[in-house]
């Protein structure tokens, strides 16, 4: 009888049959590094969380500095604060009030220059490092806008 034809048995060859010598190693490789995996994944998450707080504070921010620096000079712009204010909160809390944590508002003029500071904590994504905080300040401003009418009266002063 042929070598092959071992009573029905498929036949012996390298590795065939035989258990191999690192057997569950596969396993432990996988839970070592399974949570470098899940840190870095989470940490990529953390950084996109800053990177959009970044901008819905930015966004709120010009938002109300737009409406800080159209309030005028003079008795016509009294309340110019927190008209803006409130715009860049309601902007806040319609676009990121999950992800920008609480947040603060600020009006502030200096010299004839009007606009708006919004910072704020983000959502954190890695639960484990609670210390780990990210905090976003986004200012925005610029000269207060004078309308005049088109006859040349009037006084921005």
């Amino acid at each position: 009888m042929p070598a092959s034809e071992s009573h029905g048995r498929a036949p012996r060859g390298p590795g065939r049959g035989r258990r191999a010598p690192d057997g569950g190693a596969s396993t432990v490789e996988l839970a070592l590094i399974m949570p470098v995996v899940l840190v870095a994944m989470l940490a990529i998450v953390q950084f996109a969380l800053v990177f959009h707080a970044r901008q819905i504070a930015d966004g709120a921010a010009r938002v109300g500095a737009r409406v800080a620096r159209a309030a005028g000079v003079g008795a016509q712009s009294a309340g110019w604060q927190r008209a803006a204010e409130t715009q860049a909160r309601q902007r806040v809390a319609l676009i990121g009030k999950k992800v920008l944590e609480n947040p603060t508002v600020q009006a502030w003029q200096e010299g004839d220059e009007r606009g708006v500071t919004v910072r704020g904590n983000v959502t954190a994504a890695i639960p484990l490092l609670p210390g780990m905080t990210f905090t976003i300040t986004a200012r925005s401003g610029g000269p207060i806008e004078c309308f005049r009418p088109d006859d040349g009266t009037g006084d921005c002063q």
